[in-house]
């Protein structure tokens, strides 16, 4: 279901004065009620939407302060309780009073170390190794692929995946027998991605969408058990990596009546919307600049210098996330690339989303990242996020270019599936890890697991 139409109805204040306050169960209380007296269809979907997003809210805050505690202590070992509650004052731990209890952020630690640097002489030393090697392992294919660019460039360097991608629905999450909907991603047909395959799967075949579906999937309808339910889905694919070497003077100004302009230099609400502060911090950035790649690349370099990876909230919590992340100046790989592709369609730079995993065979995690299009050379990658954590002479390899550690399901935001989704995503603008409903409903994150598996890795 896409959810663009029905939020642009308002919430009545009285509703967000009490989420704004934390009583969670005086809102929900107050929606069921106005949903006694509500006919119309977008303004019910509005409300049972603001219900969705309170559950998910509680599900974020998930731990007490006790639990918070012990967690930070596990970090900082001769932390004080005094200390603590001092950083829960000036507002360096990410928690919210919720129906009356303090209840903390589930990924609060990550965070306040990355914006607390300080801290980190007094935290207690631990030797991430396969954080360490999946660093590693990312330097030696940047060099691999920089030392072949220099006899020749544009997509390159070509590994074949096998992947399984597996999702466990919990037992008793719905009754016995009732009939499930899962979709799991897979990779669809685009440059970087080649000789796709679905090889295996379980307990019986999916149906595959178009393999240029914009948000492509594998979708098993299966029946509930005591035990649970179990998919899962092997797909083979190789992903190259791509290296240009891209010569400003020759960038040519843009077609502007061309179906490429038209598209991805307009807005997509929510998220990408030209509001007045992105405007202007667009225009802050490239200045008077007309070149369209160095237009790019001046948003890119603000973006990799001001903005500090976070872990968010989910996205479902988030009315616009360009602006939340211009705002805060933190957010997570697909807030920053929604970041860049947004300035960039202001400036009229066509910008367009990439997304689902990212392959390193070491640590493979759910990724997203961007292009840009420019004359002549067309469609060019950025990954802002992975770009800003590297050391400074490897940021510039991430504007333009792209590693082929990477699994392409999606293409674009807020796309529905196809056979398409009932009730609310659980992930309103992206797929990685899969969705999950039955007749009674959407099945949320903490109903099921999903696993993915790097079953084979081999450089071609």
């Amino acid at each position: 279901m896409s959810i663009v139409a029905f939020l642009k109805e308002a919430i009545p204040g009285e509703i967000k004065e009490l989420i704004n306050k934390g009583d969670l169960k005086g809102a929900e209380e107050a929606i069921k009620d106005m949903l006694t007296r509500t006919e119309d269809f977008f303004k019910r979907r509005r409300l049972e939407y603001e219900l969705f997003k309170i559950y998910v809210l509680r599900n974020e805050y998930n731990l007490t302060y006790d639990e918070a505690f012990s967690k930070f202590r596990e970090e900082i070992p001769d932390i004080s309780e005094s200390e603590f509650r001092e950083l829960i004052n000036e507002r360096k731990v990410d928690c919210k009073n919720i129906d009356g209890e303090m209840r903390f952020f589930k990924f609060f630690i990550f965070n306040f170390f990355k914006l607390n640097k300080e801290w980190e002489k007094r935290r207690k030393k631990r030797r991430d190794e396969k954080r360490e090697m999946a660093r590693k392992k990312l330097y030696e294919q940047q060099d691999i692929i920089k030392k072949i660019a220099k006899t020749k460039d544009g997509y390159l360097m070509p590994i074949k995946f096998r992947v399984r991608h597996t999702i466990s629905v919990k037992p008793g999450v719905v009754p016995d027998g009732e009939k499930l909907r899962i979709w799991i991603p897979v990779p669809r047909k685009c440059e970087l991605q080649s000789n796709i395959r679905i090889v295996r799967y379980y307990p019986k075949r999916p149906y595959i969408a178009h393999e240029e579906a914009l948000q492509r999937t594998a979708y098993f309808e299966v029946p509930m058990t005591e035990e649970g339910a179990k998919v899962w889905v092997e797909y083979e694919y190789t992903c190259k990596a791509f290296f240009k070497r891209v010569d400003p003077s020759k960038i040519l100004p843009h077609d502007e009546d061309s179906d490429i302009y038209v598209k991805y230099t307009s807005e997509k609400p929510p998220h990408i919307v030209f509001t007045p502060r992105l405007e202007k911090l667009a225009k802050d950035i490239v200045g008077t600049e007309k070149n369209p790649y160095v237009k790019a690349k001046k948003i890119y370099e603000w973006i990799v210098k001001n903005v500090t990876y976070n872990l968010p909230y989910e996205y479902a919590l988030y009315d616009n996330i360009p602006e939340f992340v211009a705002t805060n100046l933190k957010g997570d790989c697909g807030m920053q690339a929604l970041l860049f592709i947004t300035l960039c369609r202001i400036v009229g730079v066509p910008a367009r989303w990439q997304s689902s995993w990212y392959m390193n065979p070491i640590s493979p995690s759910p990724h997203d990242w961007a292009q840009f299009y420019v004359e002549p050379y067309g469609w060019l990658y950025v990954d802002p996020s992975i770009g800003g954590g590297m050391p400074e002479d490897r940021k510039p390899f991430y504007f333009g270019n792209i590693d082929n550690f990477r699994m392409i399901a999606n293409s674009d935001i807020m796309v529905q599936f196809d056979p398409p989704k009932v009730y609310f995503r659980s992930d309103p603008v992206d797929n990685q890890r899969g969705e999950v409903e039955w007749k009674g409903g959407n099945l949320y994150f903490d109903k099921w697991d999903y696993k993915i598996e790097i079953l084979e890795y081999k450089i071609l």
